[in-house]
């Protein structure tokens, strides 16, 4: 149950009645939206909840969270990239860092630095231009640019003809070669399976042709990912980090010719790389990071000393990039910058492999670099150019992890059917009962909702004519929380059968369907590649630049009264242009979308629902400015509505497209955007009723102890050691534990 935050209701950013009206519900849908709000109106109530409010005006993005935030490689890369920033503050700072390549002045000493440092370091990694549209970025604007995906995008016949052969032949040897319980029970994929994915080309799915890859598209790319992970979620992280995030995709787009003629050839073939980023305490926060790369006095490269934590293949990786610091001095920009590394070369040391809680099979490591030359030529992109790296080859590589959700979702989706089918429990098969229909239905819908989604930015990322680093967030945000949320609905369905492992139901006779292993598997993707916490303040960030880049200034303490006078001037003009058309739209004609049929009411809901979340965060941004960076929990709801908006969309384009060759697909996008519909009133009826302050008080409390006796009558960990293992530079006193895959005999 919700309480409001205040004495009284807030005012409905959609109109000017306290939300929900006296019995605290959300509005009908199909009201009229009434004219936007005065953002003064409610001063007085924003000062009864902030001790100093300030003038209405624009506010800034979202901020930082702890790096635990970030338990994986890939994580680190969108959380140091994208939302460790306080846009309206650091935009002037981090221009110029910017304009001299993204490097910025490094801090006295590595692991110490402030916390603008830390926003101004993220800030200037961001891409910042918008040079071709983007659907998300105008849904959080209000408007509900349908051109942009309708009709639906298609592939190229021979590409599709191409790639369907492949995925054949893959499909083909993952039935009858990979065992993927063995590799759950080992925690190892065998040489030979390195072997045989090898002589598919598998490692060499995303490289060009040029240079002895597949060069498969983004879409059947990641219907390759899901194939490979129904059989072992391990072998699909094992190829998704391989290309997504590892050497391939950041030479394929930065790499100089010479880069890309030297090792991508060998990756191709079926060497392993990895991407390496986190440091024991370095997450979501890359201002921060020790690795250090000196350059050599001779002026021939760079020697690469520290330590690296949670890297995907790394105990495989022949190849390898490393992200580390370069110091500046006087002329050289130095920043932290992106090098391929030889997994053999000298000074490096595999000093573990780290165990999880599912992806058994994973080669994840902690490495570390003593003295390790580099040479020039390996350099990637220029120096102080790592982090805008990592988070350009994210917006298309983050599509892998939720390849591997909707996988999931399938897989869910065969086993609660058929189980649900063939058991019977009071004279009915369990599916019929509500309870389980409710289930059933749940999952069906969102699987279709999550693969929709997925290959409309898989098609828009090939097309390349659209800027998708918001919808490419939303789909792996959106993807990694309701495949969790499949997997755990399918483990009720089970029962007592979906909480017990495969080996255990073999051994009876029965089918070894491991859901409770799936279970673990999914749970690392609320994490990997950005946690869902950094995902929301991400994409909130990307959802107010058109806000910040005509007004920011205004609240920026560092601004002049020259830039604020300018920014206002700006802002007025935006402003008087924008806000008039969040008022009326084409979702309120009932005729609007007709030619959808039965789902063209969803779509006139889409369109007002866009609107009133223009009009929720402008009001937000009027009333808190400079705080609403604090924000967190609000910013995390409009990000989940642009969400189940975007996937909305999706299903009802597809759906229309495919109508008369696949009829049930109507019925699926309808009774997806049903259940959407009521996910989103919930959500705008959490924007202002809610505990987020009464919650934020009580974490006060807890942190200093207040609560301590509630810890009491339980034997909880022992403190002899810190959360966070602190490291020394020099060499390694660890064993060796890097494993070399044998060339085939």
């Amino acid at each position: 149950m919700t309480t409001t935050q205040n004495s009284r209701p807030a005012p409905d950013p959609a109109g000017g009645a306290p939300a929900g009206g006296p019995t605290g519900r959300a509005a009908p849908i199909d009201d009229p939206a009434p004219a936007v709000p005065d953002p003064a109106a409610d001063v007085t109530e924003a000062a009864a909840m902030d001790p100093a409010p300030a003038t209405p005006g624009p506010a800034a993005g979202a901020t930082t969270t702890d790096e635990a935030t970030a338990a994986t490689t890939t994580t680190t890369t969108t959380a140091a990239t994208a939302t460790a920033t306080d846009a309206a503050e650091a935009t002037a700072d981090a221009a110029a860092i910017d304009a001299a390549g993204g490097a910025g002045a490094l801090p006295t000493e590595a692991g110490q630095v402030s916390e603008k440092e830390a926003r101004q370091v993220a800030e200037a990694a961001r891409e910042s231009a918008w040079d071709r549209p983007s659907f998300g970025k105008e849904l959080f604007l209000g408007r509900l640019r349908l051109d942009l995906i309708n009709p639906w995008p298609r592939t190229d016949p021979a590409e599709e003809v191409r790639a369907e052969e492949f995925l054949g032949r893959l499909r083909a040897y993952l039935e009858s070669e990979v065992d993927g319980a063995a590799i759950e029970r080992d925690a190892r994929i065998p040489d030979e399976v390195f072997h045989g994915l090898a002589r598919l080309g598998a490692f060499g799915m995303k490289i060009d042709r040029s240079h002895g890859g597949l060069g498969l598209t983004n879409l059947h790319y990641c219907r390759a990912l899901m194939l490979a992970g129904s059989v072992s979620p391990a072998i699909g992280a094992l190829l998704s980090a391989h290309q997504s995030i590892g050497v391939p995709q950041p030479l394929k787009m930065f790499g100089t010719d010479q880069q890309k003629q030297r090792f991508l050839p060998r990756l191709a073939a079926g060497e392993v790389s990895a991407f390496l980023l986190t440091e024991p305490d370095v997450g979501s926060d890359p201002a921060r990071l020790a690795t250090t790369a000196e350059p050599t006095a001779d002026g021939t490269g760079y020697r690469l000393n520290g330590v690296k934590l949670w890297a995907t293949n790394g105990t495989v990786a022949t190849l390898l990039v490393v992200m580390a610091r370069v110091p500046a001095t006087e002329g050289r920009r130095g920043g932290i910058t992106a090098f391929v590394v030889d997994g053999d070369a000298e000074g490096i040391t595999v000093e573990r492999r780290n165990e999880f809680t599912g992806l058994r099979g994973l080669e994840n490591s902690l490495t570390r670099f003593h003295d390790v030359f580099v040479p020039n030529e390996n350099v990637i992109g220029g120096e102080g150019k790592g982090l805008k790296i990592a988070l350009t080859t994210l917006n298309t590589g983050r599509l892998s992890l939720p390849a591997m959700c909707v996988g999931a979702g399938k897989w869910s989706l065969n086993v609660a059917r058929d189980w649900a089918a063939d058991r019977v429990q009071w004279g009915r098969p369990v599916g019929e009962h509500e309870a389980v229909a409710q289930k059933l239905a749940f999952v069906a819908a969102t699987t279709y909702g999550m693969e929709t989604m997925l290959d409309l930015c898989c098609l828009l990322a090939d097309d390349d004519r659209n800027d998708i680093r918001i919808e490419a967030a939303l789909v792996k945000l959106y993807a990694s929380e309701m495949a969790w949320k499949i997997g755990d609905e399918l483990l009720q369905i089970r029962g007592g059968r979906g909480y017990e492992t495969a080996d255990s139901l073999a051994a009876r006779g029965e089918r070894p369907a491991a859901v409770e292993q799936m279970l673990r598997d999914l749970r690392i993707n609320r994490i990997f590649e950005g946690s869902t916490e950094i995902m929301h303040l991400l994409i909130a960030r990307e959802a107010v630049d058109a806000h910040l880049s005509v007004a920011g200034d205004i609240i920026d303490p560092d601004a002049g009264l020259g830039r604020k006078a300018k920014a206002g001037a700006r802002a007025g003009a935006f402003y008087a242009k924008w806000l008039p058309t969040l008022a009326v739209g084409r979702g309120q004609a009932p005729r609007a979308y007709a030619e959808f049929g039965p789902l063209a009411g969803h779509l006139r809901q889409v369109e007002r629902h866009s609107r009133k979340l223009a009009r929720s965060t402008f009001y937000a941004m009027s009333r808190w400015q400079g705080k609403m960076e604090r924000k967190q929990a609000f910013l995390g709801r409009v990000v989940d509505i642009g969400a189940e908006l975007f996937a909305m969309s999706a299903v009802c384009v597809r759906a229309y497209a495919e109508k008369d060759t696949r009829p049930e697909n109507v019925e699926l996008a309808d009774l997806f955007c049903r259940q959407a519909r009521l996910r989103v009133d919930a959500l705008f009826t959490g924007l202002w009723a809610n505990t987020d302050s009464v919650d934020v008080a009580a974490a006060k409390r807890i942190l200093d102890g207040r609560y301590a006796a509630l810890e009491d009558g339980v034997v909880t960990p022992p403190a002899d050691l810190p959360w966070v293992a602190g490291w020394t530079p020099g060499p390694s006193i660890a064993q060796d534990v890097r494993r070399r895959i044998p060339r085939p005999e």
